[in-house]
C-alpha cells in the first residue's frame, strides 16, 4: 500500500501525465533489459573459459599444468631414489 501512495504523492507533486508514467516505465524497462544482456554476456564468456576448447581455453592450459606438475614429481621421485 505504501507504493501507491507514493506514486500518488509523486503523480500530484510533478503532475505527471499517463503518458509520463509510460515513459518512465519504458526507461527503467530498458535499463533493466540492458543489465541483464550484459550479465547474459558475461556469465555465457566466463563458462566458455572453463570449457576445453583444444588449447585456448584456462581449462586447457590448467590441463598442460597439470600434466607438467606430475612429471616433475616422477622426475624428483626417480632422483630421490638414487
Amino acid at each position: 500500500m505504501a507504493l501507491v501512495e507514493l506514486l500518488t504523492s509523486l503523480s500530484e507533486r510533478y503532475k505527471m501525465t499517463a503518458q509520463d508514467w509510460a515513459a518512465l516505465v519504458v526507461a527503467v524497462m530498458t535499463i533493466v533489459a540492458g543489465f541483464a544482456t550484459l550479465v547474459r554476456w558475461l556469465v555465457k564468456h566466463y563458462l566458455y573459459e572453463l570449457k576445453p576448447n583444444g588449447g585456448g581455453s584456462v581449462k586447457d592450459q590448467v590441463n598442460r599444468l597439470e600434466e607438467r606438475v606430475d612429471q616433475i614429481y616422477v622426475l624428483l621421485c626417480e632422483r630421490e631414489n638414487n
